[in-house]
């Protein structure tokens, strides 16, 4: 019996947003904190709300693409489930470093690790998801935004 894509989509949005909210969790209210306020960060950092509303459209999104990749293989593909899996834990495990540890050069190594991993993402299917490509975009875009970020803070702290 095949397995119904909505229901495929809807398992990967609840593991996607549940990353995003251990994530907030485990920064542990980072982005108000005095040691975050103090420091020098990038001209271009986006209001706090940016965030939000970016992370929340990113992984509606991603999971539209997963779901879609992961019906492009006869079998889900243990490489895929893994390499999610991996994307999923250093999108986690940032906030805690970053935001809770204040290990802003640890940080600043798995968010470019987890930058590496959607640009696999994205370039390494394009040929099978095609168009579907346009939904995993958003996240590289803001992959490279967070990487800058998170560089100007260990650059200039």
């Amino acid at each position: 019996m095949k397995e119904n894509k909505y229901i495929r989509f809807l398992l990967f949005l609840i593991v996607n947003f549940l990353a995003l909210a251990i994530g907030v969790w485990l920064m542990n209210n980072g982005p108000r904190t005095d040691w975050y306020l103090s420091l020098n960060k990038a001209p271009w950092t986006p209001a706090n709300w940016v965030f939000g509303a970016a992370w929340t459209t990113i992984m509606f999104l991603f999971s539209i693409y997963i779901t879609k990749l992961s019906f492009k293989y006869i079998y889900f593909s243990k490489k895929l489930l893994f390499l999610f899996g991996i994307q999923w834990i250093l999108n986690v495990v940032w906030n805690y470093v970053f935001f809770n540890q204040h290990m802003i050069e640890l940080g600043l190594i798995i968010i470019i690790s987890l930058w590496l991993l959607i640009g696999y993402f994205t370039f390494e299917h394009i040929k099978k998801v095609r168009g579907f490509t346009l939904f995993i975009l958003p996240y590289l875009v803001w992959m490279t935004i967070a990487t800058s970020l998170n560089a100007y803070i260990v650059l200039n702290n």
